[in-house]
């Protein structure tokens, strides 16, 4: 398992890490005091969690285009919200975006906001440590990503990102959690994250009948590549230690 404690020396991480920890707490507790006293915003986000967790496609679709020219910028802080409190692939919300404003821009949005939501879940884990993390998240599905840390380590962030079943959230957090650096996080979140959104994008745009099963099968062959591809390594990895 992963160390929880900072191993990284470098002055530049370590100020960028001090801060982080202001950055993340301050507008955290600003959102936490304004959801228990504001009753319309907190109304507000629990209309949202529902639109990501219960209403499929469909609902995420009609919720976001109900915001009209504001819709761009519902669907930014959605894909954030979702990163934070709702432990959902993201990928819902990629579809959306595609089918609402076109893939190339549904991409472009899906991916800078993923990626702000990736860069907060890290801090608030380095900022708060493994008992917040848990309680946003859930114990198990934090102590299964962490058993894939301490078997492949940083390769875990560019799988766990080609594979929608992997939950994009708490391999954000758990990656706050280890040793490693914001930089190579983001950047390997970055670099992972992109061919699955371009690919859910393209086929997301026009997501109806035969459209469905193309998109399936999209996943199903990412899928299938990224797990062969994984497992020869490990394979020749194994046998080369055994000559």
């Amino acid at each position: 398992m992963p160390t929880n404690h900072l191993e990284n020396t470098d002055p530049k991480e370590e100020r960028l890490e001090k801060s982080s920890k202001l950055a993340v707490l301050i507008p955290l507790a600003i959102l936490i005091l304004a959801y228990f006293l504001i009753p319309s915003f907190r109304n507000g986000i629990s209309n949202a969690v529902r639109a990501i967790s219960t209403g499929g496609l469909s609902g995420v679709i009609e919720y976001i285009r109900g915001f009209g020219k504001k819709a761009a910028v519902i669907s930014f802080l959605l894909m954030i919200l979702q990163s934070i409190v709702a432990p959902i692939p993201a990928v819902l919300i990629t579809l959306a975006n595609a089918a609402i404003f076109g893939w190339v821009k549904g991409a472009i949005l899906s991916w800078s906001s993923a990626m702000v939501g990736a860069a907060l879940c890290f801090f608030i884990a380095r900022s708060l440590g493994r008992d917040a993390v848990i309680k946003l998240s859930s114990k198990g599905a934090l102590e299964n990503i962490e058993d894939f840390f301490a078997r492949y380590g940083n390769h875990t962030i560019l799988i766990a990102r080609l594979l929608p079943f992997i939950s994009f959230d708490v391999v954000s957090y758990a990656a706050g959690l280890t040793s490693m650096d914001f930089w190579g996080f983001f950047l390997a979140t970055g670099l992972g994250q992109l061919p699955a959104t371009i690919v859910y994008s393209y086929t997301g745009g026009e997501l109806d009948g035969g459209a469905r099963g193309v998109f399936m099968f999209v996943i199903i062959i990412s899928i299938l590549a990224v797990a062969i591809a994984f497992f020869r390594k490990r394979y020749n990895e194994k046998h080369k230690t055994s000559l």
